[in-house]
């Protein structure tokens, strides 16, 4: 094996030790020929402790615990016995019997000297790392750095400090981490120690994570993650600092299901320790997908368990989730209150600043809840002194309660500028996230600070003010263009292979074939392709909202509706000649469901067929949505062109199918910033792209059609509208349209797809345009439809070709019919060609569509919506 654990006729105890973490199932069959060979007791016992830590290597708690006892057991000489009670306390705190480890590792120092008490030490240092005993940890970690120096051991040097760089990490200390693991690492990879080196690298993305760098942190576990099935070592574990880091973006759902997998595999392994940390991770996901009731029940749990294993620190942590669910159930007492300044006191102690800190704020927000303004006012005095340093999630905490304390003492505008300050510093996290998806997520950082200063501004009757605060947090993922280098081959390959594999699925589901693995591997491919993009850095800055000075500029005799979502009611802020208004529509509630009774009716109409209820159903949906969105704007509006800005739940609004709508020029921005930018962007000046995809008649007749009245366009039909073929013809084109199957992914909306020749287009794919038509026509069914996430971003094709720089696209926000749609799209080019702008010949082809009479023609017409600048 060249690695000298198995050539020697005669294997040594040590051997077997020595190769622990580099090969530890080898070791464990060296180990069992030496106890099968051997009757020295301190040989024997050497032998039996090499298993026992190969075994912990392997996540075989129990196993290890079975054969470091043995070891112990075994021993004859006091040092080889204080070294089987040394790692025995160390599989004993894996085990959460912290209290047990800490008196077997201390009992073994006073016999050990040399090395032997530097790993003792380090040995101590972690059984304190487990029990939250973080400065008495970091103590031994550097008392055994000290002793690896002076005895001249790199391989007791490199543990201690990797423990040391770890303990720095999760405690905010980022640049100590990061000398710390960076020589650990080195110094594994020196001694030949890949697995202790693929350790220490994961442990530089977790120091990443904490210190801010998302992009940074996922990168490194993607690269360790294919080092650590390359050695074929399991680390269920290392689940929970995957965990950490899609719970600081939030990607919640993620977080969510990650945490589930973490509790059952170290349920599985019987890792008590861990396990417990997973129930915590459990409640905290819960807390913020918005279920307090599960959140409670498992922080509950995890505190019974952390408890019992003597780690009163992370009692605290997981009694800080219960006590925020509480709140979040509604509960208001004076004992919760008491209860939460207790929990923000003890994490402050233990070293835990950052849940302490929301714990104060979460106190500070009940006490005045309660009447106790001056208590609440002190607990926010205390909590803003984090706005000046920290991670950027702590500086943002910090001002969000320095605007709190100036509300509560009357000061408006002081706290609407602490408020400013909190978003400038996530404007600059933000910044540095260069995928579409993390920054699409990170608005839910925002959502107190915006909706806070919104409350300031609609308290004020100020509508500019209300346009700024709304636009300040909304779409923000728009704000910056995604960061997708075209040329990554990583990338193009991962994508390349999930549209060959998704081809295959869809053959062998139609063909009746067995599809497990299949989707299994297109499971993988996705979660692969997101790590790829979610790790490509940020650049460039946020641009700040517009003003209305600078709207009206642009808008000319337009005018913009913005809704905006307060409390339960639903408001407008009206642009119109330079002036904004502000008005109250009505219950959010009542939108909403008359949205559902409207997009419902549509649909009927178009999957079921064409009938007098049914077409009565549609109109009375229309007329009570456009009564309630529209009744208290009319006068203002008159018949001018309208440029439409929804909250994130009315983003699959069917606009033109309102009677406000249905005969004037109507563009849909997620923001007022997007169609600004849009409005002007200059569209690309190369010849037209007309695409087809396959299993799709109507699609080849549609582009023969449109070929017809754009003559000079490059049509991509049959074999040759491949992914790739498209894509090259779609950069640099001034309009593009594609006609094929469409499929809108609710999970993950970057995974929506056009199905083409060769399999699915996704919209990832269209991230890596450099110069993205100006404008884009998808006639696919449900081609406009969008994901939303907290702070109104949306997410998929819309987002996509707008962050990106397209002008406009017209897509469809329901399943329409073939032929209806061809006629629709062919009137449409006609009119563009004539130089019309998109929303305008939408409008008039709309119209003309709608003439014919026919329930589908309606359902046809408003199904299609202008995104972007119009």
């Amino acid at each position: 094996m060249g690695d000298g654990v198995g050539d020697s006729a005669a294997p040594t105890a040590q051997a077997a030790l020595d190769a622990v973490q580099r090969y530890p199932r080898e070791a464990i069959a060296v180990a069992r020929r030496v106890l099968a060979t051997s009757a020295d007791p301190d040989e024997c016992s050497t032998a039996e402790r090499a298993i026992g830590l190969a075994l912990r290597e392997l996540n075989d708690l129990p196993g290890a615990l079975r054969h470091l006892r043995r070891a112990l057991r075994a021993a004859d000489s006091p040092r080889v016995a204080a070294l089987a009670r040394m790692s025995l306390g160390y599989v004993l705190a894996n085990l959460g019997r912290t209290s047990a480890a800490l008196a077997a590792v201390t009992a073994a120092l006073p016999k050990l000297s040399g090395a032997d008490a530097g790993r003792a030490r380090m040995q101590r240092g972690v059984v304190l790392h487990y029990r939250g005993q973080f400065e008495e940890a970091a103590r031994d970690y550097t008392i055994a750095v000290e002793i690896a120096q002076r005895e001249g051991d790199l391989l007791l040097e490199a543990r201690a400090r990797n423990n040391r760089g770890l303990l720095h990490a999760y405690r905010g200390a980022a640049p100590g981490a990061d000398d710390d693991l960076q020589r650990a690492a080195s110094i594994f990879a020196r001694l030949g120690l890949d697995l202790a080196a693929a350790d220490a690298r994961w442990n530089i993305g977790i120091a990443a994570g904490h210190g801010g760098d998302v992009p940074g942190a996922l990168r490194r576990f993607a690269a360790v993650a294919e080092e650590y099935a390359r050695l074929n070592v399991p680390r269920p574990a290392l689940l929970l600092d995957r965990f950490e880091l899609l719970l600081s973006v939030p990607l919640v759902e993620e977080a969510v299901e990650v945490a589930a997998t973490a509790v059952r595999e170290l349920r599985r392994r019987g890792m008590a320790s861990d396990l417990a940390e997973a129930l915590l991770a459990r409640a905290r996901a819960a807390l913020l997908a918005g279920d307090p009731e599960t959140a409670s029940a498992t922080a509950a749990q995890a505190r019974v368990r952390f408890r019992r294993q003597g780690r009163r620190t992370w009692a605290a942590f997981a009694r800080h989730v219960e006590l925020r669910a509480a709140v979040r159930r509604g509960i208001r007492s004076p004992v919760l209150l008491a209860a939460l300044i207790r929990t923000a006191n003890q994490l402050d102690a233990a070293g835990w600043p950052d849940p302490a800190l929301t714990s104060r704020i979460e106190a500070a927000r009940l006490a005045a809840e309660l009447g106790r303004t001056a208590q609440a006012t002190a607990l926010l005095a205390v909590a803003a002194r984090a706005r000046h340093r920290g991670t950027a999630s702590r500086r943002v905490q910090g001002w969000y309660a320095l605007a709190l304390a100036r509300r509560l003492a009357g000061d408006e505008r002081g706290g609407a500028r602490a408020l400013r300050r909190g978003l400038a510093v996530l404007d600059g996290h933000r910044a540095a996230l260069g995928a579409t998806e993390l920054r699409a997520h990170s608005g839910a950082h925002g959502q107190e600070l915006a909706a806070e200063g919104l409350d300031i501004a609609i308290r004020s009757d100020a509508p500019a003010e209300v346009l700024a605060w709304t636009e300040r947090w909304r779409a923000n993922a728009l704000r910056t263009r995604a960061v997708l280098p075209p040329q990554d081959p990583e990338l193009a390959a991962a994508l390349a292979e999930l549209r060959m594999v998704s081809a295959a699925l869809e053959e062998a589901l139609l063909a009746g074939r067995p599809v497990h693995a299949l989707r299994r591997r297109q499971a993988g491919l996705e979660q692969r392709i997101r790590e790829l993009a979610r790790g490509v850095p940020g650049r460039g800055t946020l641009v700040a909202p517009p003003s209305v000075r600078r709207l009206a500029e642009q808008l000319g005799p337009a005018v913009l509706v913005e809704l905006v979502a307060h409390g339960e009611r639903l408001r407008a802020v009206l642009v119109r000649d330079g002036r904004a208004t502000l008005h109250d529509l009505g219950p959010l509630a009542e939108a909403l469901h008359a949205t559902r009774l409207h997009r419902f009716g549509l649909r009927r109409l178009v999957v079921t067929g064409d009938s007098p209820s049914a077409r009565t159903g549609v109109r009375h949906a229309a007329a009570m949505l456009d009564r309630q969105l529209f009744g208290p704007l009319r006068s203002r509006l008159a018949d001018r062109a309208l440029v439409v800005v929804p909250i994130g739940a009315l983003h699959a609004v069917a606009w033109a199918g309102l009677p406000t709508c249905a005969d004037r020029p109507v563009t849909v921005a997620p923001s007022a910033t997007a169609w600004l930018h849009a409005v002007r962007r200059t569209a690309p000046d190369g010849p037209p792209v007309l695409a087809a995809g396959p299993r799709l008649p109507a699609a080849e007749t549609e582009v023969r059609l449109l070929n017809e009245v754009l003559p000079d366009a490059k049509p991509l039909i049959g074999a040759s509208a491949t992914a790739d073929a498209v894509t090259a013809a779609l950069d640099g084109a001034r309009l593009a349209h594609v006609a094929a199957h469409g499929t809108f992914r609710a999970d993950n909306p970057l995974f929506s797809t056009l199905e083409l020749a060769d399999g699915p287009l996704t919209a990832y794919e269209w991230e890596r345009l450099s110069r993205p038509p100006g404008c884009v026509v998808l006639s696919a069914c449900d081609s406009g439809l969008s994901g939303v996430r907290p702070g109104d971003e949306v997410m998929g094709f819309t987002a996509v070709l707008l962050a990106a720089g397209a002008r406009s696209l017209i897509a469809t926000v329901l399943p329409v019919p073939a032929e209806l749609t061809t006629e629709l799209m062919v009137d449409l080019h006609r009119r563009m060609a004539d130089g019309v702008p998109p929303s305008v010949a939408l409008a008039a082809a709309r119209q003309r569509l709608v003439a014919t009479g026919s329930g589908g023609g309606l359902a046809t017409a408003a199904a299609f919506v202008c995104f972007g600048a119009g």
